[in-house]
C-alpha cells in the first residue's frame, strides 16, 4: 500500500518509539495520521511536527470506554499500531501484583482491546495492517522484568492467534520484535540501545516488504537467530543477566 493512502493510528504516541513512528509515518508521506495517548498535553509536541496532518487522540488503552471511542473517532484508519506499554521492575519472587497487573493490562490486555475495537474499522475500510510492539522477552526472559516478560509472551500469541482469524479478512498482523531501545522506558537497561526513529523506519519498510514477524534492530536479529538454532541456550544466557 502507498504511503500516501495509509492513515496510521499509533497508541502511546507521545515519546519514544511512538513519538518515532509519527516522524517516521510522515517522513513517509502520509496525509494523515493520528496520535494517541493517555493525556491531551502530551501530544503537543508531536502534532507540532505538523498540525494539518498529526490527529491527537487522548486514549488509554486500559479503559474501555476510550477505546471505543477511540474506533469511533478514527473511523478511516487502515494501520492500527499498537505501541502503548508498561515496564515494572520486579522478578518472579518479589514483583508486586499491582506492577504485574499493570504490564498484563496495558501490554496484553490493551493490545486485545485495541485490536477487538479497530477491526471492524479495518474491515470497513477495505482491510489494513495491525502492528503490535512485542519484545525479544517474548522468546526469552530476563528476571528483573518478569511481569514484562510475561506480559509481551502473552502478547506474541495473542498476536499468532489474532493472525490467523484475521487472514480471511484482509488484516496483516506483524509482531515486531525489538530488543532495547533509547527511550525513557529502557534508560535503567545497561545494554547498547538502537535509536527510536531506526526502528519506526525498520519496521515500515517491513510491513512494506510484507514481513509477518519484524526484528528491526542488530540486537533483536542476533537473538533471534540464535533462538531458532538453540533456544535453549538463549534462555539460560538472558537468565543469568
Amino acid at each position: 500500500m502507498q504511503a500516501t493512502k495509509l492513515i496510521p493510528l499509533i497508541t502511546g504516541a507521545n515519546r519514544g518509539i511512538g513519538k518515532a513512528y509519527i516522524q517516521a509515518y510522515l517522513d513517509a508521506g502520509v496525509t494523515k495520521i493520528y496520535a494517541a495517548a493517555r493525556n491531551r498535553s502530551d501530544l503537543d509536541e508531536v502534532v507540532a511536527f505538523d498540525s494539518k496532518r498529526v490527529i491527537p487522540i487522548v486514549l488509554d488503552v486500559t479503559k474501555p470506554e476510550q477505546v471505543t471511542a477511540a474506533a469511533n473517532f478514527a473511523s478511516d484508519v487502515n494501520v492500527l499500531v499498537n505501541n502503548a506499554g508498561a515496564l515494572t521492575s520486579g522478578s518472579p519472587l518479589d514483583v508486586t501484583a499491582s506492577g504485574l497487573q499493570l504490564d498484563l493490562d496495558v501490554n496484553y490486555f490493551g493490545l486485545i482491546r485495541t485490536t477487538q475495537a479497530f477491526v471492524p474499522v479495518l474491515e470497513k475500510n477495505g482491510g489494513g495492517v495491525v502492528v503490535n510492539m512485542l519484545s525479544v522477552v517474548s522468546f526469552a526472559r530476563m528476571p528483573g522484568i518478569s511481569g514484562y516478560n510475561a506480559s509481551k509472551a502473552a502478547a506474541w500469541s495473542m498476536t499468532q492467534a489474532f493472525r490467523a482469524q484475521l487472514a480471511t479478512r484482509n488484516i496483516r498482523v506483524v509482531g515486531v520484535f525489538p530488543g532495547p531501545i533509547d527511550t525513557d522506558m529502557a534508560k535503567e537497561i545497561p545494554m547498547a540501545k538502537t535509536p527510536p526513529i531506526d526502528v519506526a523506519n525498520e519496521v515500515i519498510q517491513g510491513i512494506a516488504n510484507g514481513a509477518e514477524d519484524i526484528f528491526p534492530d542488530p540486537m533483536s536479529k542476533q537473538v533471534y537467530a540464535a533462538w531458532s538454532a538453540d533456544h535453549k541456550s538463549v534462555e539460560k544466557q538472558f537468565g543469568s543477566s
